[in-house]
């Protein structure tokens, strides 16, 4: 165990740590499977007693690379509309979809800002609001909060929990990671309760989209 320990601390301090953050986040923008939010997580973990990553520097490339793939995905969605792939045409993201495009016509500010903090939500919500030419300038504005948020929430999860670990780092971060995975279905549960429905319920409304 203190090799494995020895091992992540030593990874921590590497710049090419801050390159894998910001290509995970940029493609957890659009393709959810990326753990994104466990990377930063665990690192702030790390960072919480070994004071490497930077904490400052992790929530910067989280940010950044976070606000790339928001913006990617609204250009995918703004070229391929929500039917392009396979993927896509699936009953879970086609229901996705639905109710992104409903609240997109609601309440689109907060659905955009919320919706960073659910993975399937956000992928969804980015693909939707280019599908249906959501103003550019608003989404970019709109993102650059959301990412800065995401990032300081992520990193300040695993500040606060890291320092309970602090001689096992595999524990501190795994802790960490659990704790962020129980809080967003807390906050996914709540928004769908705000909201009135789940953005995995399917519904009758489609949001136009060019294919």
């Amino acid at each position: 165990m203190q090799a494995i320990n020895d091992f992540i601390l030593a990874a921590a301090g590497q710049p090419w740590v801050l390159v894998l953050v910001f290509a995970c986040c940029v493609i957890d923008g659009f393709f959810p499977p990326i753990p994104s939010e466990s990377v930063v997580v665990g690192l702030a973990a790390v960072a919480a007693t070994a004071d490497v990553p930077n904490p400052a520097l992790l929530i910067a490339t989280a940010a950044a690379g976070a606000f790339l793939g928001d913006n990617l995905a609204y250009l995918i969605g703004r070229r391929a509309g929500t039917r392009r792939w396979a993927w896509m045409r699936g009953p879970r993201m086609q229901a996705a979809f639905r109710w992104a495009g409903r609240e997109l016509r609601k309440r689109p500010a907060s659905l955009i800002l919320v919706a960073r903090f659910v993975p399937i939500g956000r992928v969804a919500v980015n693909l939707t609001a280019g599908a249906t030419h959501y103003p550019r300038s608003r989404f970019v504005s709109l993102t650059v909060l959301s990412a800065l948020l995401w990032a300081g929430y992520s990193v300040g999860i695993g500040l606060f929990v890291g320092p309970w670990f602090a001689k096992n780092h595999v524990l501190g971060a795994a802790i960490a990671i659990v704790c962020a995975i129980v809080l967003g279905v807390i906050l996914d549960r709540v928004i769908s309760k705000v909201r009135g429905r789940s953005p995995e319920e399917p519904t009758h409304s489609v949001p136009p989209a060019e294919s």
